[in-house]
């Protein structure tokens, strides 16, 4: 039986088409997979940011991975900095992923990230292999 990989991607449904990329690229390597992360199409049902804190850390919780996109972290870096401190706080690995072209990662992501990958499928897919 294959190794099951647990998946917490974090993203901001403004930038869905990066979100969606990337579980392709997981889904077409093949991985046998569980995505925790909350798209689109089934979001949080959250009344007030407490609440939507909490049905982040039991969608975290579960993951055993969490997945980071750098690009992401100007526009939305409160919501990216709690998950990043949760996954911290629940000892899950980080991926930090750095969309091409980009120059700099945000210093909160290159502190914490277990491992930072360029924005191809080979990196990211690797970098679940390993620390999943």
């Amino acid at each position: 039986m294959s190794k099951q990989y647990h998946i917490f991607i974090s993203h901001a449904w403004k930038y869905d088409a990066a979100y969606t990329t990337l579980v392709k690229w997981i889904n077409d390597s093949g991985l046998n997979w569980s995505n925790y992360s909350v798209p689109y199409h089934d979001p949080i049902d959250a009344k007030n940011t407490k609440k939507l804190k909490e049905a982040l850390t039991r969608q975290i919780n579960p993951s055993s991975v969490v997945i980071i996109i750098s690009g992401m972290y100007a526009v939305y870096s409160d919501w990216i900095d709690y998950e990043i401190d949760e996954a911290v706080r629940l000892n899950k690995k980080i991926i930090g992923v750095k969309p091409w072209g980009q120059e700099r990662v945000p210093k909160k992501i290159q502190d914490n990230a277990t491992k930072m990958v360029g924005w191809n499928s080979s990196s990211v897919v690797s970098a679940v292999k390993e620390l999943g």
